[in-house]
């Protein structure tokens, strides 16, 4: 049984108009392969996803939160 070193990761992002927006940003990550868990929070426009950083980078996440249409950055918090 081999254990995947799973990463926390919280992106701020912009551009949150309605809570449609939250759904939209939630299956286009949830898609990627290595994602385990994608949440968006509308009132705080915080994304935070558990993933496989030898699948996904933060990279990607920011660049497939921008083909659904919005920015995003890495956060501390």
């Amino acid at each position: 049984m081999s254990t995947v070193p799973i990463t926390h990761t919280i992106l701020r992002a912009e551009g949150f108009s309605c809570p449609s927006c939250v759904e939209k940003i939630e299956k286009q990550v949830g898609r990627i392969d290595g994602v385990e868990k994608v949440k968006v929070y509308f009132a705080s426009a915080r994304i935070e996803i558990d993933h496989d950083t030898s699948k996904v980078s933060v990279d990607d996440l920011v660049a497939t939160v921008a083909k659904a249409g919005y920015k995003s950055a890495p956060s501390a918090f």
